[in-house]
């Protein structure tokens, strides 16, 4: 098979490998010549267009006609153009899927003192100013020697916030560092500040909420001495109690997994996002919890998934996610209807909906529960939406500062980034996996090659459970302390 039509509405087919200019594809059981080559992961027309004609892929639009478009003829940036706009007004039309529940399953994890669970054992240094970053990062050297066989690391986070922020950018760092601290992958938090930032530590605190002083310690780097050697036996203090924890059965319901894609292709949207919807699908139905995010890459397909909104409080919520969203791009000047990036238009993704409609795939077909701002917390067991932007780095620590123990993180083109938390990095097509192998957890593109979907989950699903279970990610062998967060302010 050279070429696959997703939804039988379409009119546009993706190219399965390279195809050459007059090469014959068949379609629909029709032999069509191409008019040109097709690159790997492109469209072509599969019946002629007019010029100002929706072009549907998924069965959905993605665009409209820039020309008349023939059949055989390939359909990109040249003819194709976008049409989302800006903010807009929508109804509430339900289209609510209950999923069957599945019987329970299990993964060994860490039972916190708060009811929590986590799947890596850690101790955590954070700073809350990046004026104390080489302090944190000499403690954590300083204390290696405290690690054990039961404690999975001891990390320390660099970020460059925390001071000279005003009003809500600096409300997001706070809320972001308190997700962090409250994180169950970590059974012992060391919090370092300088002292006159503005994001101190009292600051802080007030975001924070009731903290176990077993668990989580404070320092404040101008009111020490020596705040290296007082940091280095906090740690030690922190490693023993972390000792006292043990992987035990835990139920997959436990579980909050973030949803991120990132340098998609062509096939995103039918391998990789389509597998990890239907993993979504398959812990919600097991009482777990999944987080979609990535505002900006659900303009054009938003009707979607307010539709499946539980009710109509939480479909208000996702309008003024969706709508705020874009009236954030409007005040900077911004178009919302910005095509992707260099590197998903060279895997064949045209158009912001486009994208976007591939994008949804990883939410599979679950209700819509929750609607959380940036660095709140999951409230509701099943899928919620997080308000974070379609970067990489910041839209993963932000489902992480919501809670996610671990990100399933799909790509058609290939990223070595980690976070705090375990990251799978789930490749679209077979090549890509072939060649990265040192990045890529799992390949979904075996889904193109008569693997069967049911098939295909049932191993990621339990690939996932391992990986909870404590085997390690590929992008957990490289660094993973940089932190990325969402700044939408003033700097003084």
């Amino acid at each position: 098979m050279k070429a696959i039509k997703i939804h039988e509405n379409d009119n546009v087919a993706v190219a399965l490998t390279d195809i050459a200019a007059g090469d014959i594809v068949t379609v629909d059981g029709r032999d069509i010549a191409l008019k040109s080559d097709i690159p790997s992961g492109h469209k072509f027309a599969v019946t002629d267009i007019a010029a100002n004609q929706k072009v549907i892929k998924y069965g959905y639009p993605i665009g409209h006609t820039a020309e008349f478009i023939e059949t055989g003829s390939h359909v990109h940036s040249h003819n194709l153009k976008s049409d989302i706009s800006g903010t807009l007004e929508y109804s509430y039309s339900p289209e609510i899927k209950e999923l069957e529940r599945l019987p329970s399953r299990e993964f060994m994890g860490y039972k916190r003192e708060d009811g929590s669970v986590g799947i890596r054992n850690e101790v955590w240094i954070i700073p809350t100013v990046g004026c104390v970053n080489s302090i944190v990062k000499e403690i954590e050297r300083q204390s290696q020697s405290f690690k054990s066989e039961k404690i999975d690391g001891i990390f320390a986070y660099n970020h460059p916030y925390g001071c000279s922020q005003l009003g809500d950018d600096m409300q997001n760092t706070l809320k972001y560092l308190a997700g962090l601290i409250n994180h169950p992958n970590a059974a012992g938090v060391l919090v370092v500040g300088l002292g006159c930032e503005n994001g101190n530590i009292e600051e802080l605190k007030k975001v924070l909420g009731e903290t176990d002083e077993k668990r989580v310690k404070f320092l404040v780097a101008q009111e020490s001495e020596d705040e290296i050697a007082e940091g280095v036996e906090i740690v030690k203090n922190l490693c023993e109690y972390a000792n006292t924890f043990e992987r035990t059965p835990c139920d997959a319901s436990s579980l909050i997994v973030g949803l991120k894609c990132g340098g998609s292709d062509g096939f995103s949207g039918i391998t990789a996002n389509a597998l990890v919807g239907k993993f979504s699908d398959m812990l919600v139905s097991l009482g777990g919890s999944t987080i979609l995010t990535e505002v900006p890459e659900m303009f054009g397909a938003e009707t979607i998934l307010m539709n499946r909104c539980r009710d109509e409080g939480i479909f208000d919520k996702t309008v003024s996610l969706i709508n705020g969203f874009k009236e954030y791009f409007l005040k900077h000047g911004e178009k919302t209807d910005e095509n992707p990036s260099p590197g998903n238009k060279a895997g064949g993704i045209t158009t912001l909906a486009e994208k976007s409609l591939g994008c949804v795939q990883k939410g599979g077909s679950a209700p819509v529960e929750d609607v959380l701002l940036y660095g709140e917390k999951v409230r509701k067991k099943g899928l919620s939406l997080l308000r974070a932007p379609g970067n990489d780095l910041v839209a993963s620590n932000a489902l992480v500062a919501s809670g996610a123990q671990l990100i399933l993180f799909t790509t058609g083109r290939g990223t070595p980034f980690g976070c705090p938390v375990p990251t799978i990095k789930i490749s679209s097509n077979s090549k890509l996996a072939e060649k990265k192998g040192s990045w890529i957890d799992f390949n979904a593109g075996k889904l193109l090659e008569n693997t069967a979907m049911n098939e295909l989950a049932e191993e990621f699903f339990s690939f996932v459970l391992e990986i909870a279970s404590g085997r390690k990610t590929k992008s957990e062998l490289l660094d993973k302390t940089e932190l990325a967060i969402f700044k939408d302010g003033v700097t003084l």
